[in-house]
Order: C-alpha cells, then structure tokens, then sequence
C-alpha cells in the first residue's frame, strides 16, 4: 500500500500493479527457503530407506561371511543400522513435513491479508470525492 501511496495521481492500474509487484517481491521473500524444507521432507525419509538397505546388506553379508556359524550378533549390527536410518528418515521427514506445512499457511494468511488491504485501499482510491 505504501507504494501505492506514492503512485497517487497515477492510472488507478499503475497504482494497483505497483501494489501487486512489491506485494510479489514480499511473498517471494516469504517463501525464499520453502523448497529446502520441502526437498528435507521429501527426502529424508528416502535417505532412511537407503540406511535401511545398507543396514539389512550388512546383515545378511556378516550371515553370509559366518558360514554355519550364524549368531544372532552378527545379525543385529545391520539390524540395528537398518532401524535406526528408518526411525531417523522418517522423525526428520515428518516433523519437516509438519512445519513446512504450518509455514506454508502463515504465508497464505499474509497473502490474504495483504489482498484484503489492497481491496480496501483500492476501495477507498475509487470512492467518489464528496
């Protein structure tokens, strides 16, 4: 609104568009870190996955390599490294899930409150002068 201000006496579209552009520039600062979260949402999960898979090779290597001999502890170091990637992908996944999607709507509740604020004020610019 501020820059509309200083466009008074212009093209009511001129006023309107100066509005809209430094609103975009805000929103863009707004979102400027959105698709780290995002991309940490999406894929820190897939990255415990893969610790899921590296864990159950090396347990099924340390089986294979002991022969007839298979103890249980040979089995539970990559059982253990399986669970664990899985239980961290998944804590960071959903947690970033969580705020990113909180993040996303306090954004749009600003959005929405700069657009009701430019209606009025492009309400009030058009009110004919008593």
């Amino acid at each position: 609104i501020e820059k509309g201000i200083t466009r008074l006496g212009r093209p009511m579209n001129d006023v309107l568009v100066a509005i809209e552009n430094v609103g975009n520039l805000e929103i863009a600062k707004l979102e400027k870190g959105f698709p780290l979260i995002a991309t940490t949402a999406a894929g820190a999960p897939m990255l415990g996955f893969l610790g899921t898979v590296t864990g159950m090779v090396r347990a099924f290597f340390d089986m294979a390599n002991a022969g007839t001999n298979v103890d249980v502890s040979l089995l539970s170091g990559g059982i253990y490294e399986a669970l664990v990637t899985t239980v961290g992908g998944l804590v960071v996944g959903i947690i970033t899930l969580f705020a990113y999607n909180y993040l996303v709507s306090q954004v749009d509740n600003v959005v929405n409150k700069m657009e009701a604020r430019t209606m009025e004020f492009m309400d009030l610019l058009n009110e004919p002068a008593n």
